[in-house]
């Protein structure tokens, strides 16, 4: 009961606009003193301050300053000249370029809506100059960009492991074969597609071209080596491995590339600042309603009442997505995961779900979401850019929708192909 009534208490709060962590602060506040009277406020005082103070989490606003330099330092622009020169000769080559590029920006920002704004507004005028859709090319950027998320580092595996206390090295190991599977496959769409729509090539193929290209995007190349090795041959923790993608971005934007001046420096930091303490003031208000709900035995009470029903670990991640996906089409990705994991995790363990397992589940659940309306972020994002209508988008997207939600089913049942990585991690 407290569980549904908090629900609709939080869904109504939404719906006539509350911004969302203000919405789960009331909601927090409301049940606390229902409950248990304003006794319990110092309590979630602690919870407000501890959910925002995690080490770990330090990493979210350095991966999104990290990605926020990329867009100003000509970093994003070199690696786009660079794919495109790669692999722009195919049929359909630029919507393949979108994805490509989005697959290496991934392993640098590991936000999604990052990665739209520094490729699209690049990519999305070319696109349809070439001839794409406006509706094809929002949807072939949004859906590319969702691989962020998956591809490590990934913000949202970062929060998922900080709340249900799981290693986030195994994690980001674990987004490695869905993800390159995901851009493989968003790419062989995008060439029937092209087939289909008779979408040009992006240039022909030519060596000397690739090799210059290559020279100059070199140093951005460099990033995700460095990041990724750092972090996963121990050398620097993921937080660390976060510290680093920043001074990374520094040195190449202003003493290698120089196109990172002072007053871009200033408004690049800015902006990180503002989207970091709208993520950091949804995890600190999320804390204290995690703490509500699991002094109040709600997660207990949810797992009793399931496994009562059934202990089948196929039937609870059926039910699971279910509820994961409906979920993403409301919330934004960090919500989803500070309200579920903490409400789910004992019904998880209690069927035996590894929760390294789950945690690549919620993120691909959560990279659907990012497509579905009303909320969908980075659809939302992309369509802004190519200046399409969001519901004609998202028709077009179906078939990119279509690859995420089968790379869900199988990383879902056959659990081998997020975890066989993992066994190499000790």
């Amino acid at each position: 009961m407290i569980l549904l009534l908090t629900t609709i208490a939080l869904i109504s709060l939404i719906l006539i606009n509350v911004p969302i962590a203000i919405a789960i602060g009331i909601v927090s506040v409301g049940g606390f003193y229902l409950t248990s009277g304003s006794g319990r406020f110092y309590d979630m005082v602690i919870a407000l301050y501890s959910g925002a103070t995690s080490f770990p989490l330090i990493a979210i606003p350095l991966f999104i300053l990290a990605g926020n330099l990329m867009n100003t330092s000509g970093i994003s622009v070199r690696l786009i000249n660079f794919v495109t020169a790669l692999i722009g000769f195919v049929r359909g080559g630029l919507g393949m370029v979108n994805i490509g590029v989005s697959m290496v920006f991934a392993e640098i920002s590991g936000s999604a809506v990052a990665d739209v704004a520094a490729t699209g507004t690049v990519l999305i005028p070319e696109m349809k100059k070439r001839g794409y859709s406006r509706t094809l090319a929002a949807a072939i950027t949004s859906s590319s960009a969702s691989l962020a998320i998956i591809i490590p580092p990934s913000i949202p595996m970062i929060l998922y492991g900080a709340i249900a206390e799981t290693s986030v090295l195994k994690l980001f190991v674990a987004g490695v074969i869905p993800g390159v599977l995901g851009g493989g496959l968003l790419m062989l769409v995008t060439y029937f597609l092209a087939i289909r729509y008779d979408l040009p090539r992006a240039e022909g193929f030519d060596l000397g071209h690739i090799w210059k290209s290559f020279k100059e995007a070199f140093w951005a190349l460099t990033m995700p080596v460095i990041i990724l090795g750092g972090i996963f041959s121990g050398i620097v923790t993921a937080t660390e491995g976060a510290g680093l993608a920043v001074l990374a971005a520094l040195v190449i934007g202003i003493f290698i590339y120089r196109d990172l001046d002072l007053k871009r420096l200033r408004a690049t930091m800015l902006d990180g600042i503002s989207q970091t303490g709208v993520v950091m003031l949804l995890v600190a208000t999320s804390a204290a309603l995690g703490l509500f709900l699991t002094q109040a035995q709600v997660p207990q009470q949810l797992a009793a009442q399931i496994t009562h029903v059934t202990t089948n670990p196929l039937i609870v991640l059926a039910l699971l997505n279910l509820l994961l996906l409906v979920l993403g089409m409301f919330l934004h990705g960090a919500a989803a995961i500070i309200l579920v994991v903490p409400v789910v995790m004992p019904l998880v363990t209690a069927v035996g779900i590894d929760p390294v397992h789950f945690g690549i589940i919620v993120t691909l659940n959560l990279a659907i979401g990012q497509q579905t309306p009303p909320v969908a972020s980075v659809l939302i994002t992309s369509c802004s850019i190519a200046k399409a209508g969001i519901w004609e988008t998202s028709r077009t997207n179906l078939p990119f929708i279509g690859v995420l939600a089968f790379i869900l089913l199988l990383v879902t049942y056959v659990p081998s192909v997020s975890l066989a990585l993992t066994e190499y991690i000790k």
